[in-house]
């Protein structure tokens, strides 16, 4: 698991292929709401927050096979943001 924290304030940045339970463990460490979700090029490709995250948890969705690519909220606001 790895996060970088965003110094245009867009939150932590992670890899697109984290899984949901990760990314809830990592959010209710770092106490943020959402996360910048980077793809394998080391772009940023959205947004997840976390009363998305709580949504897929409260649905009893299997949430260490979901990846955040797959549940992305929006874009990133700058797409010249990078990971």
């Amino acid at each position: 698991m790895t996060a970088i924290e965003d110094s245009e304030g867009h939150g932590p940045r992670v890899c697109d292929d984290m899984t949901v339970e990760v990314a809830l463990a990592l959010m209710a460490g770092a106490r943020v709401e959402y996360l910048t979700v980077c793809d394998g090029d080391d772009q940023g490709t959205g947004l997840i927050t976390l009363s998305r995250l709580v949504v897929l948890r409260d649905s009893r969705a299997d949430m260490d096979r979901i990846r955040l690519r797959d549940i992305l909220d929006g874009p990133v606001p700058s797409p010249a943001l990078a990971c």
